[in-house]
């Protein structure tokens, strides 16, 4: 198949640090590839890709900005049109929702990548041609009806992370947007009461400023706190590796999460509260624990209790087999096939005189 990828303007593909939407495009059009397919990917510049790579911007575009969204995305999707050939369109942006109406031959396939937003969920119902993809039944649920959905969970490549029987470390960690939704003063707080380090990555985006202000800076200083800053695969790779655990003491309905299956395919369990898509891919005692509040994650922590009898090696396997990236691609194969058997013949009338030639008249 010929598959037109269109990313976002504002992360290269993949990212250097944080951007989860766009670590999932790297994996998807690199497995793509191996698979045979021609894929043309829509991203900025300073892309790293095996696809052929069309850009209209040279740089990432940091801070995201709609109408530079508007701009890329509405330059792919005239590419896409004038180029010809493509078999699939398939979008990471809400805004080529709207730009695939003047492009109606080709199929168009849309993945989730937040949780519900009422504007944008308005806009879907305006959108009823487009094949979605969830990322997690949870999300599929709170979102409005869509006719076309189908949910394919993330997966990342195993090989590049690292795991072990035993961790190596004596402490427990987070690694995440520095968000009061995304719970690192709780972790702090849960690795303090169970009297064991932490290991915090991450960094603050301008709208949590305030809140990183009054209730996570003072955190950071404590003394059982290393504080890492944002980091990129190579450190985040031992850091899960050698850790005891990854605490995710979510308070948003997340609706999927990479750092979870970054934690179970380093062997690492994840402990975290049952938000969002929690349940779905943490199975308790196998790839990590549900806590119920803050002390409950602090019991599962402390030395000697379960987190310490943990068996990573299962986890690893057991990540390997529902979020890997081969699993991933396949089942984004099958839905790009199943949507093209999907698409009608178009009729046309019999040529008579082709028809008299071939049965010999």
């Amino acid at each position: 198949m010929r598959i037109a990828i269109v990313s976002t303007p504002f992360l290269a593909v993949p990212p250097r640090l944080y951007g989860g939407t766009e670590l999932v495009v790297h994996e998807l059009t690199e497995g793509l590839i191996e698979r045979g397919h021609d894929v043309v990917l829509f991203a900025t510049g300073d892309s790293r890709t095996s696809a052929d790579l069309r850009s209209l911007y040279p740089q990432a575009q940091w801070p995201p900005g709609m109408l530079t969204d508007l701009n890329h995305v509405s330059w792919a999707m005239q590419q896409i049109a004038e180029g010809g050939g493509f078999d699939i369109i398939h979008a990471h942006s809400a805004v080529a929702l709207a730009c695939g109406r003047l492009i109606p031959s080709i199929p168009l396939v849309y993945t989730l990548h937040h949780e519900r937003d009422e504007q944008l969920s308005a806009f879907y119902r305006d959108c009823r041609s487009v094949h979605y993809i969830a990322i997690s039944q949870d999300q599929r649920q709170r979102e409005i009806p869509l006719d076309h959905v189908d949910i394919i969970y993330h997966g990342l490549q195993p090989s590049k992370y690292q795991w072990s029987v035993r961790a190596a470390g004596d402490y427990v960690c987070f690694v995440g947007r520095f968000s009061r939704v995304k719970g690192p003063h709780i972790a702090i707080d849960a690795a303090a009461r169970a009297g064991i380090p932490i290991r915090v990555a991450g960094e603050v985006h301008p709208p949590d400023e305030p809140w990183a202000s009054a209730d996570l800076r003072h955190r950071l200083l404590e003394r059982h706190v290393g504080y890492m800053g944002s980091i990129g695969l190579e450190e985040k790779r031992t850091l899960l590796r050698d850790a005891r655990a990854l605490l995710m003491p979510i308070e948003w309905n997340e609706p999927f999460g990479l750092i979870i299956i970054e934690a179970m395919l380093s062997g690492c369990p994840v402990v975290a509260f049952q938000r969002g898509s929690v349940a779905e891919l943490v199975e308790e005692g196998i790839t990590g624990f549900v806590a119920r509040d803050i002390e409950h994650m602090a019991s599962l922590i402390r030395p000697g209790g379960p987190v310490d009898s943990f068996n990573r090696q299962r986890c690893r396997e057991r990540a390997v087999e529902r979020f890997s990236r081969d699993r991933m691609v396949a089942d984004h194969v099958s839905l790009y096939e199943r949507i093209r058997r999907s698409i009608p013949i178009p009729f046309s009338r019999p040529n008579r005189a082709a028809l008299a030639r071939a049965s010999g008249e």
